[in-house]
């Protein structure tokens, strides 16, 4: 998005004054324009062009997160970004947990993807992808390095790693609350983290304010 006339002036002045400084070779160049952003650290941040959203580093771009956590990130990002309603972002968050706690979220939300960068044999640590690759092969299916894992966590005593089940062979219910603290909470509250707020205030309701002071 090219930035409107007036500020478009202002900000060649500006990145003039500022390279007169800077040392020989080096120059700061305008990448883009944003109606809206914040960023989570340097490598992870979300941007608004024309009501798109523009993501680098965070759980929405990456395979191995669930989709509940991708899609409620996104969701939450458009009513930040576009709303600039904490509000309704609390509501996505709500909606999504009540769903997860009375099973209603469909399954196909719940699946992981994770790939496996080696032979079964050769995984000394035994990572949930690992033990649901072994699930495969006990009922046939021929699975090996570059095979990608699609996994459940579903409910039980054993640690994590042991309750991963194929999505083609899943025997028992899903854990809402593993997709609830390890899935959805850690993607969505580094966000509001990154603008102030904390979890007691977006999943308790403490404080109803809007975004205004962050922009």
């Amino acid at each position: 998005m090219k930035p409107p006339a007036k500020i478009g002036e202002k900000l060649d002045t500006l990145l003039t004054t500022i390279n007169k400084d800077l040392p020989e070779g080096m120059e700061l160049e305008l990448e883009g324009y944003y109606n809206r952003g914040f960023f989570v650290s340097k490598k992870r941040y979300a941007l608004l062009d024309d009501n798109k959203i523009e993501v680098k580093g965070l759980e929405l771009v990456r395979r191995d997160w669930a989709p509940v956590a991708k899609n409620t990130q996104h969701n939450i990002l458009k009513a930040i970004l576009i709303d600039a309603s904490p509000e309704k972002a609390q509501k996505i968050i709500k909606k999504t947990l009540k769903n997860l706690r009375t099973g209603n979220t469909p399954l196909e939300d719940l699946i992981i993807h994770t790939k496996l960068t080696k032979k079964i044999e050769n995984y000394k640590q035994i990572a949930p992808h690992v033990i649901a690759a072994k699930r495969l092969i006990e009922h046939g299916q021929k699975v090996g390095k570059g095979s990608i894992i699609q996994y459940i966590i579903t409910k039980g005593t054993q640690p994590i790693s042991q309750r991963s089940e194929p999505i083609e062979y899943i025997e028992h219910d899903y854990d809402p609350e593993y997709y609830i603290n390890n899935q959805v909470l850690p993607a969505v509250l580094r966000i509001f983290e990154a603008i102030g707020y904390s979890e007691e205030q977006i999943i308790y309701n403490q404080r109803q304010t809007t975004l205004d002071q962050f922009f």
